[in-house]
């Protein structure tokens, strides 16, 4: 072969590669790897979890799960049941909250308004564990009450399932606060103002503009609320309501019978991804965007004097009732260990128990763990996750859909269906894990966090791709840039705002998750979640809460790092923007 046609053919392969994902083969050169990952940690440990739940008796475990008695069809009512509650009670409470806000000025708004997310910075055990401090039967407010009146019992205490509605309320409205806002703040008020012109009551405008608008907002916040609240498990655990489906899935799992905890992990995992589709075509049946290019929303004065003074006794109120809880942490963490028993509030206190934390080898290791463990499995969601938007926004191949619904179905897992997952899949040895038995080890905690966080990173950056023009990086592709560099020096710059988000979001969660970590984590790998529980049934709530508290420190901190990165993200664009002009 003459230099000639060696010269030739590489310049063919070279233009191939200058094409990139403009090539056929490319899509599916960045796909396969991707497919695999998710097949190997998302998908196969699923079906692994089937095979495990009928290996003994076949489909006696479902039988059994569907029968009239018995504790299996009473756990997944009462989930179902419980979920249903929360959704309908977080949605009156985040949209009100929304709509008083947003449409109304009233003494004492910018003051709720400033803090009526802080529900959202508590991590799910140490805000159940609040709430347990404040409101059951031995908590301050009922024992307080109880001093107060001279009663022989607690007053109003919360226990069993109206404890966790209190608990799901207070800390998933924010999901409905959140989603009702920019719908909101994006909708136009000559809409409502013509209506009530035509001669509309409000009863009327709320049915047929108000409420039909809303239905984006009402069916994410339902999906949040009602799949976040199907996989609760530390309300349910701290309350002592057993018969749920996670508390079983837990119960027989200690129990070592891992094929009825694969059953009720399958029921599960099939019910939540069920009704992920079923809102995902709710909500695709019609189109909700106005027409209208009317004016911007503006907030209506509260002129009535009883009325103002009672807005302001609520945002007096509702400061006390939101600031609570970490007010609740942040006491307890400075009260001695074994020293608060009958009293209202802690008698004894002390900063032993920071120094402690930071000075013993025995405290100080959850910490360790939980920052290296999320810090890993946040630099796959970073890899994965981008990689796979890009994959989804971007290119056309076969199977585009099924790559979209495989992220979605990681998403729509709870805790400790992934966690059971896993087990049943790395129980033994097998390609994705390199023929090494996980279950045991430092990598299978990690592995749980990525699975369960990847979602995040991946919408949070699919978002951002979708908000570009690819005209952007085809300019650089026709300047003479290789794909990778156009990926890298263009679009991958451009997205970063929603790749920092997203990848914050997955490391704060990581650091926060107990659920999938307390069935799966050995002595060596105890995270900071599993630190603060074992801590509390040993009765050291000082050291347990102080725990809490350093992890909202770090959420706090991660927020403000975040809008600084932001802040970065957006300098970063306009450079890339100027690099392709």
């Amino acid at each position: 072969m003459t230099s000639t046609t060696l010269g030739a053919r590489a310049a063919v392969l070279t233009g191939r590669l200058r094409g990139g994902s403009g090539a056929g083969w490319f899509p599916y050169l960045l796909v396969l790897p991707l497919a695999l990952v998710l097949w190997g940690y998302v998908v196969q440990p699923m079906l692994a979890t089937f095979g495990e739940s009928v290996a003994e008796d076949g489909t006696g475990n479902y039988l059994s799960f569907l029968g009239s008695a018995g504790v299996a069809r009473a756990s997944l009512l009462t989930s179902l049941g419980i979920s249903a509650a929360s959704v309908l009670l977080c949605g009156f409470v985040g949209v009100g909250m929304a709509f008083l806000l947003k449409r109304f000025t009233f003494p004492g708004r910018r003051l709720i308004e400033a803090i009526i997310l802080v529900p959202a910075a508590l991590p799910p055990l140490i805000g159940a564990i609040s709430f347990q401090l404040l409101y059951s039967e031995t908590g301050i407010l009922p024992r307080g009450l109880q001093q107060l009146f001279g009663t022989a019992n607690p007053v109003l205490p919360f226990d069993g399932i109206a404890g966790v509605l209190v608990v799901h309320t207070f800390t998933m409205y924010p999901f409905f606060y959140l989603a009702a806002s920019a719908a909101l703040a994006g909708m136009d008020p000559s809409v409502e103002e013509a209506a009530y012109n035509l001669g509309a009551s409000r009863v009327r405008v709320w049915r047929t503009i108000l409420l039909p608008m809303l239905t984006p907002a009402l069916v994410s916040g339902s999906l949040l609320v009602f799949m976040t609240s199907l996989a609760s498990y530390t309300a349910p655990l701290l309350f002592g309501v057993d018969q749920t489906m996670t508390m079983q899935i837990y119960i027989n799992r200690t129990n070592g019978d891992l094929p009825m905890a694969s059953t009720y992990a399958s029921v599960l995992g099939i019910v939540s991804i069920v009704f992920l589709l079923g809102m995902r075509w709710y909500e695709g049946r019609r189109s909700y965007r106005s027409m209208s290019k009317g004016i911007a929303a503006h907030r209506r004065e509260i002129t009535n004097p009883f009325g103002r003074w009672l807005a302001l006794l609520g945002s007096l109120l509702a400061t006390v009732v939101l600031l609570a809880p970490v007010a609740t942490i942040a006491l307890v963490a400075f009260s001695a260990d074994g020293s608060w028993t009958t009293e209202v509030i802690p008698s004894v206190y002390t900063t032993e128990n920071f120094v402690a934390i930071f000075t013993e080898p025995r405290s100080f290791q959850p910490i360790l763990n939980s920052l290296q463990m999320s810090a890993l499995a946040t630099v796959g969601c970073i890899v994965i996750g981008v990689l796979t938007a890009y994959a989804v926004r971007r290119l056309k191949f076969f199977g585009r859909g099924l790559l979209d619904v495989a992220v979605m179905i990681a998403w729509a897992l709870p805790g400790t269906v992934v966690a059971i997952n896993l087990i049943s899949a790395f129980s033994t040895g097998n390609a994705f894990s390199l023929g090494q038995v996980l279950v045991g080890t430092f990598w299978i905690v990690p592995l749980a966090y990525f699975v369960r966080f990847l979602p995040l990173v991946f919408r949070s950056s699919s978002a951002a791709l979708a908000q570009l023009d690819p005209s952007m990086e085809e300019a650089a592709r026709n300047l003479g840039a290789t794909w990778w560099r156009a990926f890298r020096t263009v679009t991958l710059r451009l997205m970063l705002p929603g790749v920092f988000a997203g990848a914050l979001l997955a490391f704060v969660h990581g650091v926060g998750e107990f659920v999938a970590s307390v069935l799966i984590y050995t002595s060596s790998t105890t995270p900071i979640s599993v630190a603060i529980n074992n801590r509390m049934y040993s009765f050291e709530m000082g050291t347990a809460a102080a725990y809490g508290m350093l992890q909202v420190a770090l959420i706090f901190v991660v927020m403000l790092v975040s809008g600084r990165l932001e802040n970065g993200g957006r300098r970063t664009s306009r450079e890339a923007t100027q690099w392709v002009n």
